[in-house]
């Protein structure tokens, strides 16, 4: 009898190891499969992936995305010229370039006529010699409000811009010159009890 039992219980004994490993392997499968559904859910979803999924819901193709824009074609009107606004101090000015012997009229009077300067006419050329155009565009512009000295400064950012609209290739030239850059400085207001927005009154002391 006991020789018997012992054949028996090594026979069941094989049997059982093959069913526990069977088990455990089932146990790793489930385990597996229930941490990749988690990693899924826990996965952002995207914009595309919602109008793929509104897509899929209405029975439509979803849109390609737009392609972007090239930001380096030149901006030029019906009349072949392009557009820009300058501003410096209180003066805005208007500009318009296109292509020409070099001619600049501002507020319709020649540039020798309205600055009689020589130092303000050079500011305003310095954006055509440092982009090396010089003598190459001609200049419509129209200026108020400020001074003169502020009237110059605004029409040169207005043509530093212009250009950069006509020519986008110019840009880093004229940037590294700091012809793009608005120049912020305005005067100091005054201050009550103040002369003016430094100067206090004369004080006597008797």
């Amino acid at each position: 009898m006991a020789d018997e039992n012992t054949t028996e219980n090594e026979a069941e004994t094989p049997a059982t190891e093959e069913a526990a490993v069977e088990a455990a392997t089932e146990v790793e499968t489930a385990a597996s499969e229930g941490a990749g559904e988690q990693a899924s859910e826990e996965a952002p979803r995207t914009l595309t992936d919602f109008a793929e999924l509104a897509a899929v819901a209405t029975g439509t193709t979803a849109p390609d995305r737009p392609a972007e824009e090239a930001s380096n074609e030149p901006k030029i009107d019906d009349r072949g010229r392009s557009y820009a606004t300058g501003r410096r101090k209180d003066a805005v000015a208007r500009v318009w370039i296109k292509p020409g012997p070099g001619k600049m009229v501002i507020n319709g009077r020649e540039i020798e006529t309205y600055f009689a300067r020589p130092t303000q006419q050079m500011m305003i050329k310095q954006p055509f010699e440092v982009a090396g155009r010089a003598n190459q565009y001609d200049v419509i512009c129209t200026v108020s409000g400020g001074g003169l000295s502020g009237q110059a400064g605004a029409v040169r950012h207005g043509i530093s811009r212009a250009l950069v609209a006509y020519e986008p290739a110019l840009r880093p030239t004229l940037k590294k010159g700091g012809f793009l850059t608005r120049d912020s400085r305005t005067v100091e207001r005054k201050k009550y009890g103040r002369a003016k927005a430094r100067r206090s009154f004369q004080f006597s002391k008797r």
